[in-house]
């Protein structure tokens, strides 16, 4: 019959000695030294604070920014509301509503069927890129702009709609011209 104290839930067992403790030990000087020439070998070493505005620490070359749905060259919207990003979304970010598009909206998007909303939460959001790889009309990417996500006081600013989301005309055509 084994007692509780001999029962160890991991499988070793370690004694603990109960010893007493010598005069310098007591005094606690040798560990206020070695805490104080801890604290001076770190006032003359290099600091790791930067000046924020006048200073920009430099970005991985992976870093991925704020989200954007692409547009093509006629400026339609490239999204399908396939709802692969959705899925593909490890946070449960991205909710969207497709719809039909109507005979007159030829001008606004690509397909019969579009994203009517189309929202991403930023607060869940993780920046994993995972929506841009699974995207098969390459709808959706994640931008190398320096501003992640401005900060709010409340939660319902944090959900990006299409108005925050869908990439200007003007860059749209902007890219047109760059790629001729």
């Amino acid at each position: 019959m084994s007692s509780i104290q001999n029962i160890s839930l991991s499988g070793s067992k370690k004694q603990v000695s109960n010893k007493e403790m010598t005069f310098l030990e007591r005094l606690y000087l040798i560990a206020i030294v070695k805490g104080l020439w801890i604290t001076i070998k770190h006032f003359f070493s290099k600091k790791a604070t930067i000046h924020y505005p006048e200073q920009v620490r430099e970005f991985s070359p992976v870093y991925r920014g704020q989200h954007m749905l692409k547009r093509d060259e006629q400026g339609r919207e490239n999204c399908t509301a396939c709802g692969l990003c959705a899925l593909s979304c490890p946070a449960e970010a991205i909710t969207m509503k497709a719809a039909e598009r109507k005979p007159d909206e030829k001008h606004l998007y690509r397909e019969e069927k579009y994203a009517e909303i189309y929202e991403i939460n930023m607060l869940r959001c993780i920046f994993c890129g995972l929506c841009e790889e699974a995207c098969p009309k390459d709808a959706i990417y994640l931008t190398i702009s320096k501003e992640l996500v401005p900060a709010q006081y409340h939660r319902e600013d944090f959900i990006f709609g299409k108005d925050k989301l869908v990439m200007p005309l003007e860059m749209a055509i902007a890219n047109t011209k760059n790629l001729n």
